[in-house]
């Protein structure tokens, strides 16, 4: 369940600052009854940075292999040891 908070309480930082460390979703940050901004914790927002390249480098090895550039891993090894002699 996502934490919704006003913009007030920000005043609090000690208290937020926990509230974001403890949590594993963000805390939404209201004005006026309406949704204004998010906040997280630093791991949490660079766990979120990593997933968003994992999903980016997947996205594009799908349509290298909907495009037909793809290679034989056996070979692709292969070759590699051949040129680095191992």
């Amino acid at each position: 369940m996502p934490q919704i908070i006003p913009i007030r309480d920000l005043k609090n930082t000690s208290a937020i600052s926990q509230m974001c460390n403890e949590s594993n979703e963000p805390i939404y940050v209201t004005k006026n009854g309406y949704g204004d901004m998010v906040i997280m914790s630093m791991k949490m927002y660079e766990e979120n940075l990593f997933m968003q390249s994992v999903y980016s480098r997947l996205a594009e090895s799908e349509l290298d292999v909907a495009a037909g550039r793809k290679s034989n891993a056996k070979e692709s090894l292969k070759k590699l040891r051949e040129k680095y002699n191992v």
